[in-house]
């Protein structure tokens, strides 16, 4: 049996509008995890910091990045989304003009949990509206286009820049992009969610369980597969006796692929042949964890981890789009949590594969999570219509 759940169309102009604000929003929001690389060394240093210190931070932050989720299912439906915006946004600008200027860890700690909260909170609107555009392919593929070039310039401008400063001026830096973001909040619908609830509540229309949980899980097991390998790409080229500057080299390379192919897919928006884009995507990425197996040589190494970079951030938009499918209240808002849970559960599972069975049971374990995903997407997709 199908189950048509078809998303209430948005107007060209509020299309442009949202598009705008999920661009800019994500782009800023997501310099909260993609500077943790330069931010690491410099926490080190100024708080005398261990590894696991330096872990447990990033581990909060990401962490409260995604339980964002939780305290959304009682305001994403009730609060004006401009308002809402508007408040996340000073929380944001606050608690990283305040992490400048602490000198106490402890504190640090929990001044950036309240901001990743905070910033968490308006990734929940990014998702939420990007599934409820005309055009969701599209609205996904901004989200993850605009990260991958932030994080792009960051790596290869902030070292440098900060070089001889403290921690404070990159919070200082991020307080002050996250304020310029307000420009955009006009763009939106404040009363997006509002009336649409309303009207879901009345007609009574629920996706069916067994299919929500299904879409949850296949974001889950990609996150689960493609954050376990990405982690360690570089343990892997280390182990199969590639040089470093080889292997820098090689993941710059994919990560140029990576957003090349989400540029692609946001181009291409929502098309007839959007279900086999994401199905090929699937293949490719498994094909190049599959690659990686053994000890793979500098040639078989880089079409893997370009392969995969590629077909990662291809898959990605899609993905997200057929969640949006779905349908129901708060689907949107899971799938930050699944996220999260994801993003956090590859690495421990996988570093703890490759510590204790080696790099062969690692991949093994993430080539099984990509097919599962795959099978939960193609079960979705037999009882949607997009």
């Amino acid at each position: 049996m199908t189950t048509a759940l078809r998303r209430p169309e948005a107007p060209a102009g509020s299309d442009r509008g949202t598009y705008t604000y999920i661009s800019v929003y994500s782009a800023v929001l997501y310099t909260v995890l993609l500077t943790a690389p330069v931010v690491a060394g410099k926490l080190a240093e100024q708080f005398a910091l261990t590894p696991v210190q330096v872990g447990a931070l990033f581990s909060a932050e990401l962490g409260a990045f995604s339980l964002a989720t939780i305290p959304a299912y009682l305001w994403l439906r009730r609060l004006n989304l401009r308002t809402a915006t508007y408040l996340f946004t000073a929380v944001v600008v606050l608690g990283n003009l305040i992490s400048g200027f602490l000198d106490d860890f402890g504190w640090l700690v929990a001044a950036r949990v309240v901001t990743s909260l905070a910033a968490g909170s308006i990734t929940v609107i990014l998702l939420t509206l990007s599934g409820r555009t005309s055009n969701p392919s599209r609205a996904f593929g901004l989200f993850v286009v605009f990260q991958l070039a932030m994080g792009a310039l960051i790596l290869a401008v902030f070292p440098a820049l900060y070089a001889g400063t403290g921690v404070a001026a990159i919070y200082w830096t991020l307080a002050g992009l996250a304020a310029v973001c307000v420009v955009v909040v006009p763009r939106i619908d404040g009363e997006a969610l509002r009336e649409p609830a309303a009207s879901l509540a009345t007609s009574g229309a629920r996706p069916p369980l067994a299919q929500y949980i299904t879409g949850l899980a296949a974001v889950l097991l990609f996150y689960v597969a493609l954050s376990g390998v990405w982690s360690f790409m570089a343990q892997i080229s280390a182990d199969a006796g590639i040089g470093l500057s080889a292997t820098s080299l090689v993941l710059s390379v994919a990560t140029v692929a990576g957003i090349a192919s989400a540029l692609l897919a946001t181009i291409l928006g929502d098309t007839p042949r959007r279900r086999m884009y994401l199905r090929l995507g699937y293949i490719g990425m498994a094909l190049s964890v599959a690659l990686l197996f053994g000890t793979p040589g500098l040639l078989r190494f880089a079409v893997a981890a370009v392969v995969f970079k590629f077909a990662w951030t291809l898959i990605l938009p899609y993905l997200l789009s057929t969640l949006s499918d779905v349908g129901g209240s708060q689907v949107m808002n899971t799938t930050n949590l699944m996220i999260g849970t994801g993003f956090a559960v590859g690495p421990i599972v996988s570093g703890t594969l490759a510590e204790t069975m080696g790099f062969g049971a690692m991949l093994a374990f993430s080539l099984v999570a990509v097919m599962a995903s795959l099978l939960c997407v193609l079960v979705v997709q037999r009882k949607t219509t997009p």
